[in-house]
């Protein structure tokens, strides 16, 4: 019996190692675009409404498909797809150094994007379905601060690599590694065995009763989750270059995104025993306050202070998200939890893609730091909403177990 439940333990653990690497991979890549942006624009002579749009195909098509990649899943397996979303990814990267015009830049983005969009929905539900009870939170938090991790170390690394070599190489270079871990991932997932790894007992609600889908409170936390994303992409759409325009270079630009990033990554991990320990709501309210007051002190404090306040702006604009991904599950049934995050990230990432091109009309007609004082008053909207999901929780239903069952 011990030795069974040890074969369980390390297969839970093998499957949240591999979906963290992923996670990884995807995320770290996916942010790196942001190092470019400068570098594109320059190249192709674009307005910020046009680098907007870069980023818009980018995580439309992430977002577009992830519910139909969920769905698909259901009948190919997640394992297969991520092996296959992974390769593209990697793939997109190798040709975005061999794009000639904006045009093909479009093109090879929105493919790019399309690999990409297997991660979320697959990835958070492998990691549900293998974890239960407590233990799920505590596997969803690490599989998102795993992201950061990528978004902290990819946009460095691509940063450090243009002091000494072309966009180009940078970009092929990353495609082999996403290649080689599409590879590395087949091999490892072939090992697990996710059906069995389903915890018998369940959580504390489970064996209790079913949980109901709430409608309510996904609506309310999905609003939450489009308009914190609205922030994060306005923001980091138009970050490096506010840095440029403070005489950053787009290697140093780089480097600065990977600190933001990296306080971001911390930020994720202290929020989720921040919610613990204060709730949600406040939670919610101390993270979007600071991302707000954080965006406004940017565009007020000399070069030289950025990089000591890049990191607690990082922190407060992922902490919300670490409450969010954590508590959909809270409001959906077991049964629908892959199609669930499915909606959820499409929905959130749909809505942060329409911010790049939105804001960028707006630097394009005023300035970046005009654009900049906007998102910081767009995160404010989420404080309202946060009270209204406080509300919203008493409405996850518990049916009591039938007599014998």
């Amino acid at each position: 019996m011990a030795d069974h439940s040890n074969k369980e333990t390390a297969g839970r653990t093998g499957v949240l190692i591999g979906i963290c690497g992923c996670h990884l991979l995807h995320d770290g890549l996916a942010d790196t675009l942001y190092v470019f942006l400068p570098i594109w624009q320059k190249q192709f002579a674009l307005s910020y409404a046009e680098v907007g749009l870069v980023v818009t195909l980018y995580f439309g098509a992430l977002a577009t498909f992830q519910l139909p990649a969920a769905l698909l899943a259901e009948r190919v397996g997640e394992r297969r797809l991520l092996v296959v979303g992974t390769t593209a990814l990697g793939l997109g990267f190798l040709v975005l150094g061999w794009v000639g015009g904006f045009a093909g830049l479009l093109v090879v983005v929105f493919l790019t994007g399309l690999g990409s969009t297997v991660q979320h929905p697959l990835g958070a539900a492998l990691v549900a379905r293998a974890y239960a009870g407590e233990g799920r939170r505590v596997a969803i938090g690490t599989y998102n601060f795993s992201g950061d991790l990528g978004k902290a170390f990819f946009p460095t690394v691509a940063g450090l690599a243009l002091l000494s070599v072309g966009w180009t190489v940078v970009t092929s270079g990353l495609g082999m590694v996403a290649v080689s871990m599409a590879a590395l991932f087949l091999v490892a997932s072939g090992k697990w065995r996710i059906d069995t790894l389903e915890t018998r007992s369940g959580s504390a609600v489970e064996r209790q009763g079913e949980q109901v889908h709430n409608p309510r409170g996904f609506a309310v936390l999905s609003s939450i989750g489009m308009i914190d994303s609205l922030t994060r992409y306005g923001l980091l759409t138009l970050l490096p270059f506010l840095l440029i325009s403070r005489g950053y270079t787009a290697s140093s630009a780089g480097m600065a995104l990977g600190l933001l990033f990296a306080g971001g990554a911390v930020g994720k991990f202290l929020c989720g025993f921040l919610a613990q320990r204060i709730g949600v709501l406040a939670t919610v309210w101390l993270t979007e306050i600071m991302t707000s007051g954080g965006i406004i002190a940017l565009l007020l404090v000399p070069p030289g202070a950025l990089v000591v306040l890049l990191p607690l702006v990082g922190a407060a604009l992922n902490g919300t998200s670490t409450v969010l991904y954590g508590s959909v599950a809270d409001f959906v049934s077991p049964q629908r939890r892959t199609r669930a995050f499915g909606v959820f990230y499409t929905i959130v990432i749909a809505a942060g893609a329409l911010a790049p091109p939105t804001f960028g009309v707006v630097s394009d007609r005023t300035s970046v730091e005009s654009s900049l004082t906007v998102v910081a008053l767009v995160a404010l909207a989420t404080l309202p909403l946060a009270s209204l999901l406080k509300r919203c929780e008493s409405g996850v239903m518990v049916l009591p177990r039938r007599p014998g069952g």
